[in-house]
């Protein structure tokens, strides 16, 4: 009874506050020294080999989150007043009341919600130890974002807050008039992304036939709109916009657009032969009624070449095999196929090259570009000199490019073609400087040769002596002409 008695005597006679003096060091440093200590300690209740682990309390909520914080914050709060309560009246001795008792928990165990072996420090000591609670700070809403749902913006004001990035309710704005207030300030801030934001709104707040007609007095914000709807696909509120505002050949563009999305050839095919009575203009229907003409031809070819490569009847397509289809090709490619596939058949046939120009009225700057391409792909030498050889009314004949015999060259070269075949068409080119050119880039010595004695320039053949091989008839053929 008395050593409770001395008990209660030094709890209440002691004190954890010393008396000033300038020796002190119950400063910031050693207030930071005392923490760190305090820290340390706690290393060796929790195991730093389980660091990994998320961490989580009683209550099942991961340790540091929101709501444990609060909860702990709460919960911490209402245990401390109910313990100083008790140590007011019992002491210190009502820690002793506690059970000392060996726990399979330890404290990592606690925050990490599994078991750990009796060897390490159990709860009821740990509860025994200083505590520390980490209180969260009270989260609360920035006022100002109140204000973005709760004020009572102006048009003018809710165009600048968009402008910033700040979300806006547009739900507010219930009448016509400031739903038109809104969208004029929308055009006049020039940001397409408000524009489109508001135009969103409008539409799915108006009746289309008030939308229309508005629309149709802002130019601005129907161009948005147009333009907005052809992005997204909204292919049918396109056209009743496109109708109400009388815009018959935008409307027919938009349709015959559709039929990029059609995947079956006969589909497609039927589609594009009712796209031909459609209100276009003149140019635009001529274009369609080539476009149905092409895709029909191309049907045709397809199935008779897909006939004649399974059979194995064409030598040409054994040895070289089809790489792709050739439906839906732009035209340009579709003479190419048939340049290089048909080249020789008579003009009456769907797949004659010749057709194909006479249909389609192909200029003879394309169809000898295209056609030269093919034959030197095929190293077709005899087709390339028949291609490029005209007849006058007297029955001359003569070499004629209309794309330049520059670029004939060029093809050719890019087709591995033969110097002899090359220096005929070096020969041909009518610039000086540019056939020598042409000549020494692609070694065509008797093209230089010639040109270096026309122009009877001996600097430059005796210079050019040293780039020939020793012995070859290129240099018997230079001294020939130096020592004449």
């Amino acid at each position: 009874m008395s050593r409770v008695r001395a008990d209660e005597e030094e709890y209440w006679h002691s004190s954890k506050f010393r008396a000033f003096t300038f020796d002190d060091e119950d400063d910031e440093l050693s207030q930071l020294k005392e923490s760190k200590r305090a820290v340390n300690s706690l290393r060796d209740i929790v195991d730093d080999d389980d660091d990994d682990l998320e961490r989580v309390s009683w209550s099942g909520e991961p340790v540091g989150s929101i709501s444990w914080s609060i909860k702990e914050t709460a919960s911490g709060s209402t245990s401390s007043l109910d313990g100083r309560d008790s140590s007011l009246q019992k002491g210190s001795s009502s820690f002793a009341a506690l059970p000392k008792q060996a726990s399979s928990y330890s404290l990592s165990s606690l925050f990490k919600g599994r078991n750990k072996l009796p060897s390490f420090q159990s709860l009821s000591d740990a509860l025994t130890d200083t505590g520390v609670k980490n209180y969260a700070p009270e989260l609360r809403r920035p006022k100002a974002e109140y204000k973005d749902y709760s004020s009572d913006w102006s048009p003018k004001d809710t165009v600048r807050r968009m402008q910033r990035g700040k979300v806006c309710s547009l739900e507010r704005f219930r009448s016509l008039q400031d739903k038109l207030v809104l969208l004029d300030e929308a055009v006049a801030g020039h940001d397409g992304n408000v524009i489109t934001a508001v135009l969103i709104f409008l539409k799915r707040t108006l009746r289309r036939e008030i939308l229309f007609r508005e629309l149709e007095v802002r130019q601005v914000a129907l161009c948005h709109l147009i333009h907005f709807l052809r992005e997204t696909g909204e292919q049918k509120f396109l056209l009743d916009l496109l109708r109400f505002l009388d815009r018959t050949e935008e409307v027919a563009l938009s349709q015959y657009r559709e039929h990029l999305n059609i995947q079956d050839v006969e589909k497609r095919r039927e589609f594009l032969k009712g796209c031909i009575g459609l209100p276009f203009s003149a140019e635009d229907t001529s274009h369609i009624q080539d476009h149905y003409t092409l895709l029909e031809r191309q049907i045709i070819i397809e199935a008779n070449d897909r006939h004649l490569e399974m059979a194995g009847q064409s030598e040409l397509f054994r040895k070289y095999p089809r790489k792709a289809s050739i439906l839906n090709m732009p035209l340009v490619t579709t003479l190419f196929y048939s340049c290089f596939y048909h080249y020789t058949e008579a003009e009456g046939m769907f797949s004659s090259p010749t057709n194909l120009k006479k249909t389609f009225k192909i200029p003879d700057k394309q169809y000898v570009l295209t056609a030269l391409a093919a034959r030197a792909k095929l190293r077709a030498w005899g087709d390339v000199d028949a291609l490029l050889t005209t007849k006058n009314w007297l029955g001359y004949t003569k070499k004629k490019a209309p794309i330049g015999f520059h670029r004939v060259v060029e093809i050719l070269q890019r087709n591995n073609a033969p110097v002899q075949v090359l220096q005929e068409y070096v020969r041909l080119v009518e610039d000086m400087e540019t056939r020598l050119n042409l000549a020494t880039k692609y070694k065509c010595h008797d093209v230089v040769i010639e040109t270096y004695r026309d122009l009877k320039d001996r600097i430059q053949l005796t210079a050019y002596k040293c780039k020939v091989e020793r012995g070859s008839a290129d240099e018997e053929k230079i001294n020939s002409i130096l020592n004449n």
